[in-house]
């Protein structure tokens, strides 16, 4: 076969990389699952949760500066076979410091703190390969599967299988699942081939580091378009980060610390993320796709207010279960219109950009998520606490009730951030103002 076929896009080469990438991931989310028990039972404080998403971001922020370069200039195969060796190792070193009884809460924060920039790095060769292994045709389908429909389905069968597993096999047992799964991910990676992208003649002169870290700002600067999306990603992020920060610790709390419950409603989450997912691969999204990332936000957020108001595991799952419909057409929508926007050649550098800016959005949502809910909405919502005779008879005046109240505020500033979206001129008209790069 002629180098030129085999640098054709095929479908069926994503569809390969993608199942044991899926496989590998529902390992992965089986311990964090695990895991999560296992630091809520030692610690009992949503801090200590959020910490660990914390830590898992902050080293990307250093990581991203320099990913975009990286990414277009080194072979991508080699940076995603990296990223599943670097989360196994750690699995293996996680299950030997538990299996001789020396596992403590910072290991996973250095876990985590470690991991992150493999994990990014093989998230940017992977999502901005999408372009070069997959026919134009089947991009929007491509990154539902990769953003939405392997991460879902993951989080549909983790949950429940990770709390059985649990306690039968143990948090060890549950790693030794996880370390298989990165073996035989790794085992496609090599087997089969990944396009490289062709440089452009810019890229093959001499261009100094500066030039390189600055391209993907200077680009999206000169494109008004991407740059309102952007900033808009900046202010979603920080949001949203608040939430995801004190999801896990909410749930426990207000089920009294039930991992069956946690997982049931996990499971409706993903099941809803699933539906959502496949719905959207087969519809193919809005166009304009704006529409997509905004009206995703505006109907996830609303049904996550009526989650957050609620204090039954049934209405929890129904909630969770219908605001993660609306999830992939957020994400999706929004890749898309990247994908579709920027050159190949150029991604690794406008998305590592792009990342840069919603990274430093997530730590400083986490770091604060975690502190507000223990150190100010959970007094403030006790008997006798400042908020309790405002919001006491809508969510209680019991331990849990503070993170609710914290919930059900910034789902409410996602709605607005969504409608408002709507009034921005730039950013509805994005897809019109900028123009989709030429093959």
């Amino acid at each position: 076969m002629k180098s030129e076929d085999i640098d054709q896009p095929n479908f069926r080469t994503f569809i390969l990389i993608w199942s044991t990438q899926v496989l590998s991931m529902l390992g992965s989310e089986m311990t964090d699952f695990a895991i999560t028990l296992w630091a809520w039972n030692i610690t009992g404080q949503a801090t200590s949760l959020s910490l660990i998403i914390l830590f898992n971001q902050l080293p990307r922020l250093i990581t991203t500066l320099f990913a975009g370069i990286i990414v277009d200039r080194c072979n991508r195969k080699i940076l995603i076979i990296l990223g599943d060796a670097a989360s196994g190792l750690s699995s293996i070193i996680i299950f030997l410091l538990f299996l001789t009884n020396h596992l403590e809460i910072w290991h996973i924060y250095a876990s985590a703190f470690i991991i992150g920039p493999f994990r990014h790095l093989q998230y940017f060769a992977f999502s901005t390969s999408i372009s070069l292994v997959v026919p134009k045709q089947h991009y929007t389908r491509a990154v539902v599967m990769s953003e939405h429909i392997g991460q879902f389905s993951s989080n549909i069968i983790a949950p429940g299988l990770a709390a059985v597993l649990y306690y039968v096999i143990g948090l060890q047992g549950i790693l030794s699942v996880d370390i298989v799964t990165f073996i035989m991910a790794i085992a496609t990676i090599c087997i089969v081939h990944i396009p490289q992208p062709v440089p452009s003649e810019a890229d093959l002169k001499d261009v100094k580091i500066w030039q390189d870290l600055t391209f993907g700002c200077r680009y999206i600067i000169q494109n008004s378009g991407l740059l309102s999306l952007l900033f808009f990603l900046f202010i979603f992020h920080s949001i949203d980060s608040i939430l995801f920060g004190i999801h896990s610790s909410f749930l426990l709390a207000r089920s009294g610390s039930n991992p069956a419950v946690f997982a049931s409603i996990q499971s409706a989450i993903g099941l809803g993320g699933l539906v959502g997912a496949l719905g959207l691969s087969v519809w193919g999204g809005f166009k304009p796709r704006i529409h997509g990332l905004l009206l995703g936000i505006i109907l996830h957020y609303s049904i996550m207010m009526a989650f957050s108001l609620a204090n039954l595991p049934s209405i929890w799952m129904i909630t969770g279960f219908l605001a993660s419909v609306f999830w992939p057409w957020v994400s999706s929508s929004n890749q898309v219109i990247w994908v579709s926007k920027v050159p190949p050649n150029m991604q690794g550098r406008v998305f590592s950009t792009r990342y840069l800016f919603t990274l430093i959005a997530s730590p400083l949502g986490l770091a604060i998520a975690g502190p507000l809910a223990d150190n100010f909405f959970h007094p403030a919502m006790m008997p006798g606490g400042i908020l309790a005779p405002i919001f006491g008879g809508l969510f209680g005046t019991g331990s849990s009730s503070g993170m609710a109240l914290q919930y059900t505020l910034f789902s409410f500033l996602g709605v607005l951030l969504g409608l408002t979206g709507y009034t921005w001129r730039k950013l509805r008209d994005v897809e019109t103002i900028v123009a989709d790069f030429e093959d």
